[in-house]
């Protein structure tokens, strides 16, 4: 659920709401009950750390072994060359 801001048009008090997107603004000042104006913020950056997640990270133990043992066989050993890539298997 998103963090709206407020701020209120008299006592300039700013404030936080946790609100569905498809509910409507406040329009009460919680402090002094005028009216508020809605913010306009940047939000919550994402942080993405580490090295990443890839397609083969969750695959199976014996897939790996497969996989890797059919790299090794392939005669141009190269990232670019797999069993079904390599012209020289064909």
């Amino acid at each position: 659920m998103p963090t709206y801001e407020y701020e209120c048009v008299k006592c300039e008090h700013k404030f936080e709401a946790r609100q569905s997107i498809t509910e409507s603004p406040l329009k009460k000042c919680p402090v002094c009950g005028e009216a508020v104006k809605k913010l306009i913020s940047a939000g919550a950056g994402i942080i993405f750390k580490g090295s990443g997640f890839y397609a083969t990270d969750y695959r199976s133990k014996g897939y790996r072994e497969s996989a890797k043992s059919e790299n090794v066989s392939c005669p141009e050993a190269t990232k670019a060359c797999s069993s079904s890539g390599c012209p020289k298997a064909k």
